[in-house]
């Protein structure tokens, strides 16, 4: 009896250590399984099979972040000259609108000029018929002294009305002047815009080739580079790139469930546009940001967006059916209410200034070769919150959300609605 009990005490105190080790490798797979693949274990457990000398790993390591350099260098160049031919067609077509309207003013002073010339003349005729002008008329006139005032009075008359007419005659031909100078200026404006316009779409064009070349180049550049370090290191890096994507996924999954599960079904969960003005500016913000996140993965395209949605755009983007910076940052504000320029120049003076310490939702980001300079200003972002944006990169790249914490932060700003 002693042994049978002793033997199920045995066995019961096995079984509970197996159920212990059960439930603890339950817990440590659990915890694995919870983390983005791969998982962080992977990426280190790579790095331990990389048996290679570390000065030919140096070295190959600094070619790489050479590589990148030129690469974040080119696309930021053709960003500004993007955003520059930008702003020059925004100018031109304020330019157009503005000759458009001088004409508009000079027709009608030309008509007013015209009437006044028209009332000059009728009179003159007039006068003449009654003979106004005639002296004898005055003294030698019928009905005495009595006549001669009457006659003299109203040729006195006649003569202030005259003067009245051709005052206003000279006074309508100067208005009509000054608006035929203003519709030449205009004229002139906007053919300068469209030379500069067409000046900066060259050198916009040049820009983006290169950069565009430079993505294809250094790719294949960091693959030949990574395979000088050895299948090894050549996994490492794929494992790194791969647990990068992931977490990335993994913040937008966040992101969106945050909204998602945080934001009451009310006007921001909706993509048609809210009335300016209807909602708070927290709520506009979740709006914007809501927006942005619902094109993740779209392509980039120059001069694409509006504020409808991804658009074709021009140039390199004429295929291709995305957003560029400015036109994502156009597309979500447009969905809060708050109407913006395709243009970063015109977007950074939309509203107040905000310290990077107390960012919200949806403010905007802005990145400038000096940051000194708002005038290189060349890239846009969204701010989603914990340091991240909602951006559309570069040519050759897609809508994706990343950190605002890089070389060029100029500042941020709130539009206004």
């Amino acid at each position: 009896m002693f042994l049978s009990a002793t033997g199920a005490a045995v066995r019961l105190a096995a079984l509970s250590l197996g159920l212990v080790s059960l439930t603890a490798a339950a817990t440590c797979h659990d915890a694995r399984a919870a983390e983005p693949a791969p998982s962080a274990h992977d990426v280190a457990a790579s790095k331990d099979r990389v048996q290679e000398r570390a000065a030919e790993v140096g070295r190959t390591k600094a070619r790489l972040a050479q590589a990148g350099a030129e690469l974040e260098r080119l696309a930021a160049t053709a960003a500004q000259a993007v955003e520059r031919y930008n702003g020059e067609v925004l100018m031109m077509r304020r330019s157009l609108d503005a000759y458009v309207q001088a004409r508009v003013r000079q027709a009608e002073a030309d008509r007013r000029a015209e009437e006044a010339r028209a009332e000059l003349a009728a009179f003159a005729a007039e006068a003449y018929r009654i003979g106004g002008g005639s002296l004898p008329l005055v003294v030698g006139g019928t009905g005495g002294p009595q006549g001669f005032m009457d006659r003299a009075g109203m040729m006195e008359a006649l003569a202030r009305q005259r003067a009245g007419f051709i005052q206003k005659t000279e006074a309508a031909g100067n208005v009509a002047a000054l608006f035929q100078r203003q519709a030449q200026d205009a004229f002139a404006e906007r053919r300068d815009a469209t030379v500069r316009a067409s000046q900066a779409r060259q050198a916009a064009v040049t820009a983006v080739e290169q950069q565009h070349e430079a993505v294809k180049r250094i790719g294949a550049q960091q693959q030949r580079l990574e395979m000088q370090l050895g299948s090894a290191r050549a996994h490492a890096a794929k494992v790194a790139r791969e647990r990068q994507a992931a977490l990335e996924r993994a913040e937008v999954r966040r992101a969106e469930e945050s909204f998602n599960s945080s934001s009451p079904k009310s006007p921001e969960s909706s993509t048609q546009a809210a009335p300016r003005g209807s909602v708070s500016a927290v709520r506009r913000g979740a709006i914007v940001v809501r927006a942005a996140l619902k094109w993740l993965g779209t392509p980039y395209s120059w001069g694409g967006g509006n504020a409808s949605g991804p658009s074709y755009g021009i140039a390199h983007g004429s295929r291709i059916h995305g957003f560029d910076c400015s036109g994502l940052a156009l597309y979500a504000w447009a969905k809060a209410g708050v109407r913006l320029d395709h243009w970063t120049g015109t977007q950074w003076t939309s509203g107040p200034r905000i310290p990077l310490n107390r960012l919200r939702k949806g403010d905007l980001v802005f990145f400038a070769r000096n940051t000194s300079n708002p005038a290189t200003i060349h890239h846009v972002g969204i701010f989603i919150g914990k340091g991240r944006m909602v951006e559309a990169p570069y040519t050759g790249a897609r809508v994706r959300v990343s950190s605002i914490w890089r070389n060029g932060l100029i500042g941020a700003v709130r539009p206004a609605g």
